[in-house]
């Protein structure tokens, strides 16, 4: 994959007032932020001893407890994020420590991941500024791009972005194997491609000291599903804050920070228990327009400036509906389906033999 740095606005912004006003709750919150990692990261632990111990009563009740542990685990990850965006703490060094620890946690190397997500936030939703590579979530196809490709190409293509290979098989092989090797990550960074291998050495360390003390089938039983879970969880959030219907995707001419933010970055808005579990990472717009807020002050921040309230909420039935929305049509200006593109071409037949 190849990574481009930061955009320059282009387009005309239409409100450049606004990411001066986002810019007053930049500030994090010592308090704010360690009551936050007890409530991710001591309780994660907390939820993982509890399952631990159900496998003494049954597998089910196993099961059943990694769903909410899965919810944490995604909290801790907001944190790691937050961390990367060095908007958790006021000191960089400190955002590193508890962003590697955090990494242990997610299986994700803190390091590459950050500058990779950086990267994204200097190009998301600009059609000339693309990244390329394997990633399916945040980048998006026009209808022109793909009827161009050929048959077996577009079959591999459907087939990818089908919602049961793209929401639930890839996520868990991405952050349990995928992660694992620095397999998009350009060969002149090195400390990133470091990372990777310490990332790799500190797991295998605490999964072997789990292992020995615990059991290599309990530890398997337990962390497998959790992982897989939050990655389900995770790359799904991931791909509704820039892929669902009303979205905007624009090319360089017409791109600006704010517009791109405002009308390429979804408000997922979440019933109130989730939206802690998420770290209030709904409010995605506002996360664009300034990633140096911390989540914790995403929701204020929304509250406080009506400029931001004007973004269309989506609901849970808008997410699912756009696990299946993989293209841009650039003519209608609108993300669609491939069910659509067969009924266009089946409109048009019938229009040709009328």
């Amino acid at each position: 994959m190849s990574y481009i740095s930061s955009a320059p606005q282009i387009g005309v912004d239409p409100q450049p007032g606004l990411r001066s006003l986002v810019k007053a709750y930049e500030r994090p919150s010592l308090s704010k932020s360690m009551l936050q990692i007890v409530t991710s990261i001591g309780l994660f632990l907390a939820a993982c001893a509890g399952m631990y111990w159900s496998l003494h009563i049954s597998y089910l009740l196993t099961l059943a407890l990694a769903l909410p542990t899965a919810g944490l685990l995604v909290r801790v990850f907001i944190v790691q994020h937050d961390c990367g965006h060095g908007a958790f703490f006021r000191s960089r060094m400190t955002n590193d420590l508890v962003g590697r620890f955090c990494s242990l946690l997610t299986f994700t190397p803190y390091a590459q991941w950050r500058r990779q997500h950086n990267d994204h936030h200097g190009n998301w939703n600009n059609l000339d500024r693309r990244l390329s590579g394997l990633d399916m979530y945040s980048t998006c196809t026009t209808v022109e791009e793909y009827r161009a490709l050929s048959r077996w190409a577009r079959i591999k293509f459907r087939l990818m972005h089908h919602p049961l290979i793209a929401h639930v098989i890839i996520p868990p092989l991405v952050f349990i194997f995928l992660y694992r090797v620095p397999f998009d990550t350009p060969k002149s960074w090195i400390r990133e491609r470091r990372s990777v291998y310490l990332t790799n050495l500190s797991v295998l360390a605490l999964v072997a000291t789990l292992m020995s003390f615990l059991g290599v089938w309990q530890v398997l039983l337990v962390q497998v599903p959790v992982i897989a879970l939050t990655a389900m969880i995770g790359v799904g959030l991931f791909s509704l804050q820039h892929r669902y219907e009303g979205v905007v995707w624009a090319r360089q001419n017409e791109w600006t920070v704010t517009k791109a933010a405002l009308e390429g970055s979804s408000y997922f808005k979440l019933p109130r228990l989730f939206q802690w579990f998420t770290g209030n990472i709904g409010f995605h717009h506002i996360h664009h327009l300034s990633p140096r807020v911390p989540n914790y002050r995403l929701e204020d921040c929304h509250n406080a400036i009506p400029a931001l309230q004007v973004v269309p909420p989506l609901s849970w039935l808008d997410g699912l509906k756009a696990v299946r929305l993989a293209l841009w049509d650039e003519t209608n200006r609108q993300m669609v389906r491939f069910a659509d593109l067969r009924a266009n071409r089946t409109n048009s037949t019938s229009n040709i033999a009328r």
